[in-house]
């Protein structure tokens, strides 16, 4: 219990951390530019910020040795919400920077074939590379230069602000899951 006490206590530190920086960062509005605040709104959605968790919080120190592990009624592992939610962001961010980025085939090309990773190095690869592409992810939507607007000439409609609200969502939604998995596995 002390254990989930605690991580509630620093979940709402980091709340009000981040609370605090769009609050400064509104404060110096006067010579930002126009849309900062918006980029500010992203970065607090893509870091776990209000309503959602954060990556560190929800994966913690799960096990590999879990990775694999099965709940009855919950069509996914660890490992598979893992490396989906890796792949996905990988393809999400370097369709949004990169207009020869091929996406890789859909469903198939989104999932690993495998319920459980194929060692720990892979599990802890792909924790790693989650985390890259997160702060990648971040580091274009903080960029003043992005255009967040402007449909990407690639694209069929898409924009650098659509992308960062699909990551911001499509990362809530699994590290829910994941969440929900952590509980009914009892880690």
């Amino acid at each position: 219990m002390p254990k989930k006490k605690s991580a509630v206590k620093k979940r709402n530190a980091k709340s009000a951390s981040a609370s605090k920086k769009i609050k400064a960062a509104a404060a110096g509005r006067q010579s930002a530019s126009p849309d900062k605040s918006l980029r500010d709104h992203l970065l607090y959605l893509l870091g776990g910020g209000g309503a959602h968790i954060d990556f560190d919080h929800a994966m913690g120190d799960w096990p590999v040795q879990l990775a694999g592990a099965k709940v009855a009624n919950f069509p996914h592992t660890a490992w598979m919400l893992l490396e989906h939610m890796r792949i996905a962001q990988w393809d999400i961010l370097e369709f949004s920077r990169n207009p020869r980025h091929v996406s890789p085939p859909w469903p198939e090309g989104y999932w690993p074939t495998t319920d459980a990773p194929p060692s720990e190095k892979a599990w802890n690869d792909a924790m790693t590379a989650f985390k890259k592409d997160l702060r990648a992810t971040e580091q274009l939507v903080a960029n003043p230069r992005t255009d967040l607007y402007t449909k990407l000439a690639w694209g069929d409609g898409q924009t650098v602000l659509r992308e960062a609200l699909l990551v911001a969502d499509h990362n809530a939604y699994h590290l829910g899951q994941l969440v929900m998995l952590r509980k009914s596995i009892g880690i």
